[in-house]
């Protein structure tokens, strides 16, 4: 037994040495992972507790569940929640497939070349910063001097408020996430098309298919998996609309639609100094996130699919 716990060891440390470059390239991304993502966990304690900031973590008072009850019973949790969940809805109903589609046109494109040259000014925006993104917004929308707006006045029409309307502020902030977004998304879905074997497309033209039918035949079958393993994941973010933009987007005129969780745990936790309330808060995001997936993995097991566990 003490001989084969020796050999055991000696294999790993073989097996550590021959791999040494791939731990080493590991290393920055697991550090990552470990000061960004995990160590701040401990932060979740105080929501169970009056933090004081200079009382520290481990010497304030607990107080239980009462950060919860008491944002449950604000009139303001169900406000929250509404507008967070229908922008949700609106990027899963939107968003999620506009990637698959765009990664699908350009799986068509036979001329490299081209097919290239419009990967790369779709993968642009993905690189500017929402602050970029929204004054880009403010410049074509604008209701005084935008550009969108003047061309209604050319025409005769008059000015729509787009920054400033309740009806308004859900389209834009999705539109501007499709704009920014959907040329990264597209980079998975164009990998897991090209393990698609041709040799299935050939069989289905000699049997006389077109390309429609060769798409949902051949295609879309062949990339489900990851189409389930990204809706999954994309659960996990799912009342993740993303603080930025949003605070870059919200004014008075439109808070009403427009305050969602994120900004919400700004303007208590750090506007107002309630660091406990604004944990529970986050932390009620974080349990959401967690059902949705559980959910969505089992959910995808059910109809066959192997799901992310």
């Amino acid at each position: 037994m003490k001989t084969l716990t020796v050999e055991r060891r000696y294999l790993i440390i073989r097996r550590l040495k021959r791999q040494k470059w791939f731990f080493i390239m590991l290393t920055p991304g697991l550090i990552y992972f470990l000061i960004y993502k995990y160590l701040p966990m401990w932060g979740i304690l105080i929501a169970f507790q009056d933090y004081q900031p200079f009382e520290g973590i481990f010497r304030s008072e607990w107080v239980g569940f009462k950060h919860f009850q008491q944002f449950f019973g604000d009139e303001m949790f169900w406000k929250l929640f509404r507008n967070t969940l229908i922008l949700a809805i609106y990027n899963i109903v939107f968003f999620f497939p506009l990637p698959i589609i765009i990664a699908l046109m350009l799986n068509e494109v036979t001329k490299n070349t081209f097919k290239r040259i419009v990967q790369t000014l779709i993968y642009i925006p993905h690189f500017v910063s929402w602050v970029v993104v929204a004054g880009l917004t403010f410049l074509f929308f604008s209701a005084q001097d935008g550009l969108v707006n003047s061309l209604l006045a050319q025409w005769g029409d008059s000015p729509v408020q787009f920054l400033l309307s309740e009806e308004w502020f859900r389209t834009v902030i999705t539109s501007q996430v499709m704009w920014k977004e959907t040329g990264w998304g597209t980079i998975i879905f164009l990998a897991a098309l090209a393990g698609v074997d041709p040799g299935l497309h050939e069989a289905a033209r000699i049997d006389g298919a077109g390309r429609w039918k060769q798409i949902w035949h051949i295609t879309l079958p062949a990339i489900r998996g990851t189409i389930i393993i990204m809706f999954i994941l994309r659960m996990g973010s799912f009342l993740d609309t993303g603080f930025e933009q949003i605070f870059l987007m919200i004014n008075p005129m439109n808070r009403e639609v427009g305050e969602v969780f994120d900004t919400y745990v700004y303007t208590t936790g750090i506007s107002q100094g309630k660091f406990s309330y604004s944990a529970a808060v986050g932390v009620f995001k974080s349990v959401v996130a967690l059902i949705m997936v559980i959910g969505a993995n089992k959910l995808a097991k059910r109809f066959g699919e192997e799901g992310i566990y």
